[in-house]
């Protein structure tokens, strides 16, 4: 005969769960994934990964002309 409480318990908890929210820090957020510290550094270190806009949509328009 407890099973009806028992499950309803249950049913209310997952539901809490389900739908619950934390606030959230946003700034913790940022400052997490935020700018790396060492990009100048990481780019002399690696030129070849530098995001160099200008060669890559000059190659693109090429390809789509062509």
């Amino acid at each position: 005969m407890g099973r009806g409480r028992q499950k309803a318990k249950h049913t209310k908890v997952a539901r809490e769960l389900k739908y619950f929210s934390p606030d959230t820090d946003l700034s913790a957020l940022q400052s997490e994934i935020g700018v790396n510290p060492r990009l100048a550094e990481d780019l002399q270190k690696w030129p070849e990964f530098a995001a160099d806009d200008s060669t890559t949509s000059e190659s693109d328009d090429e390809a789509q002309s062509a």
